[in-house]
């Protein structure tokens, strides 16, 4: 136990560190994290042997579950809702085209067998388990209903997801109001445990547990009165964090590169096609209804990477039981470190040379931790006698998490307020945040 401690808390200090020198650098933070699951892994120079696949998929899953549930919950709905429509296609019908076109490729170009290029195909570009499973199912049957039941499966999965996740959504936010905890600490014990039970219960009923989980943080995380919406933030910000390192780590240590020899050639002819071919005619054919111009279709189709969660998928592949003549994992585990090392790095020169980038807009008002803090009104809150903040310290004063006071105003004189700043009769507090019309001092 106390080797596995050492172990575990020199992985996160060195991915920690490492990432801050080599980000610098333009190499992607999943490169890093993978980069040195492999370097502590069997072919690697620590050598340590692991290939559990049953066990890495459990912690990947749980993994998943919380970066999902953390995606949803930090972006910001108001700014993405214009570009809903567009998103849901392009993770539909964007993925079915991407799916089925790399499936054909690895089956007429490659000599893969077609269920064998379809599970890759749908692998690789999907970011719904159904159509894995389907897959997968369908070489189990003896009978030609696997394919056939694969469009009902994936409905079922969609409309189960989004009903458990809308449903336990909005039940937490109706409690987390009405009741509350003496503990601050625990509103984040309370939201994990739901979305953790968002995607357990939505899988156990058939329905899809990324899609709940996902639809229960978008709801959560945009409620209005939401209590320390800041602290939560902060939390799932950290955990998720924890999580990624925990997930690509993983995905690395059980990794052999010494086999990659044997399938590196499917690999990079996949990971090419996927690139110049597959992900932008399913980019171009979903998003022709719509007013994008060639530049920014061309955009899109470059930053479709595939990242953790198809290798998550890759691994749920292996531990299914079928009998497969190539080694899946590997082949998507080499197309994914492929993807981030090529499109990840140049993504940013991609986009100057579609001249693409825009200096006036801030892309992180997309999310919730910084959409808070842009375009904020400013308020001047005067201080009277009868105010319940008087001769009180800033801590003490059991103002909201929402509420930020920039300063202070006493007798001609500025102050920058800290916790423990008394607030006194005749002060005028410039104070931020949201709802300020319902804020009363």
């Amino acid at each position: 136990m106390i080797k596995l401690m050492i172990i575990s808390s020199l992985v996160l200090l060195i991915s920690i560190t490492s990432s801050k020198v080599l980000y610098k650098f333009g190499v992607p933070i999943l490169l890093i994290f993978i980069g040195l699951g492999m370097i502590f892994g069997s072919d690697g120079i620590v050598g340590i042997y692991f290939s559990d696949y049953e066990l890495t998929k459990e912690i990947s899953s749980i993994a998943l579950v919380i970066i999902m549930f953390y995606g949803g919950f930090g972006t910001n709905w108001s700014m993405a809702k214009p570009s809903a429509l567009q998103s849901i296609l392009m993770s539909t019908l964007g993925v079915i085209i991407t799916a089925t076109l790399t499936g054909l490729f690895s089956h007429i170009v490659l000599k893969i067998t077609l269920l064998e290029g379809l599970l890759i195909g749908a692998v690789v570009a999907s970011t719904d388990s159904a159509s894995v499973f389907a897959i997968l199912r369908s070489q189990k049957l003896m009978d030609n209903k696997g394919i056939s039941t694969l469009f009902p499966m994936v409905i079922k999965q969609v409309v189960f997801g989004l009903l458990v996740g809308t449903l336990l959504a909005k039940c937490t936010i109706f409690f987390i109001r009405s009741l509350k905890f003496e503990i601050k600490g625990f509103y984040p014990i309370f939201i994990l445990a739901i979305a953790i039970l968002s995607y357990s219960l939505s899988e156990s009923l058939g329905g899809n547990g990324y899609l709940s989980v996902y639809m229960s943080g978008i709801i959560i995380g945009n409620s209005s009165h939401l209590p320390y919406k800041k602290s939560l933030f902060q939390f799932f910000d950290c955990i998720s964090w924890i999580m990624q390192i925990v997930l690509f780590f993983m995905l690395g240590l059980l990794s052999f590169p010494s086999k990659f020899i044997n399938i590196i050639g499917i690999s990079v002819s996949i990971s090419i096609f996927m690139i110049l071919v597959a992900r932008p005619v399913a980019t171009f054919i979903t998003l022709h209804p719509f007013k994008y111009s060639i530049k920014e279709k061309l955009f899109i189709s470059w930053v479709g990477l595939r990242g953790a969660a198809s290798i998550v998928f890759a691994i749920y592949a292996t531990t299914y039981g079928v009998n497969m003549t190539y080694d899946i994992f590997h082949i998507v585990f080499f197309v994914a470190l492929f993807s981030v090392s090529i499109q990840g790095t140049l993504l940013p020169k991609f986009a100057k040379k579609l001249d693409l980038v825009d200096n006036n807009t801030l892309v992180l008002k997309t999310f919730n931790d910084y959409a808070s803090d842009i375009d904020r009104q400013l308020i001047e809150v005067n201080i009277t006698s009868d105010s319940k903040l008087v001769n009180k310290s800033i801590e003490d004063a059991d103002i909201s998490e929402d509420i930020l006071i920039l300063m202070i105003k006493r007798r001609g004189k500025t102050i920058v307020p800290k916790g423990v700043t008394i607030i006194e009769d005749g002060d005028v507090l410039v104070i931020t945040g949201d709802n300020l019309d319902h804020i009363s001092f």
